[in-house]
């Protein structure tokens, strides 16, 4: 009798566990093909949502070379170089006698700067560049000191914003000029003077320097 009880207990041991996990498997699966009600909703979807970027864009109107205002923009990628308009006198026949300039002359040229875009500029910058003596023709002097010698005035108004030899022009920092809205200028004129102690060393030069104009948003 003995030997035939242990194995059946042994045997319900074992079943009983093996019912249980098979019930509550059952039931898991019951749950996962229930179908589920949702409480009454309410949505409302934005569908026309955007940003973009605003435009900061510089114009620059002055005399091109035979007189007549032409004007120079800074374009879709931000920055341009503009050989139409010299702002020391240059090729503009309007400033007669540019090239053949004696100690004590002077040249001005008026430009405008333009802020066509749809920023307004926070700041506005002018910054000269390196400053270049070269000889003109078989006739001329010496000296290569011509940058030194000539003093470059940029006035907005009565107000001066820039004034120094050309060669200090060169080297320091880009001068503030102010903020500038959107869809208004800036009247600026610039105005080169060959010093007085010139001499015959420098006869027959010539001197070029770039400037850049630039808008901050």
């Amino acid at each position: 009798m003995s030997k035939t009880t242990a194995p059946r207990r042994a045997q319900r041991r074992i079943a009983v566990p093996v019912i249980v996990a098979g019930g509550l498997s059952s039931l898991l699966l019951a749950f996962s093909l229930t179908p589920t009600f949702s409480a009454l909703t309410a949505a409302i979807t934005n569908n026309a949502n955007t940003a973009g970027t605003g435009t900061l864009v510089m114009e620059e109107t002055g005399p091109n070379g035979t007189g007549v205002a032409t004007t120079c923009t800074s374009g879709a990628t931000g920055s341009a170089t503009c050989t139409d308009i010299n702002k020391y006198g240059g090729s503009n026949p309007s400033t007669s006698g540019y090239l053949k300039m004696k100690p004590g002359d002077a040249q001005t040229t008026t430009v405008t700067i333009k802020n066509s875009g749809s920023l307004n500029a926070s700041t506005f910058t002018v910054k000269g560049g390196t400053c270049t003596d070269a000889t003109q023709g078989s006739v001329s002097g010496s000296a290569t000191n011509l940058c030194d010698l000539y003093t470059i005035d940029i006035k907005q108004g009565a107000t001066s914003i820039y004034s120094g030899t050309a060669t200090a022009f060169a080297t320091a920092a880009a001068s503030s000029i102010g903020a500038v809205t959107a869809g208004s200028s800036v009247t600026l004129t610039i105005t080169a003077t060959l010093n007085a102690s010139a001499t015959a060393a420098n006869q027959g030069h010539t001197i070029t320097q770039p400037i850049t104009w630039t808008f901050n948003a």
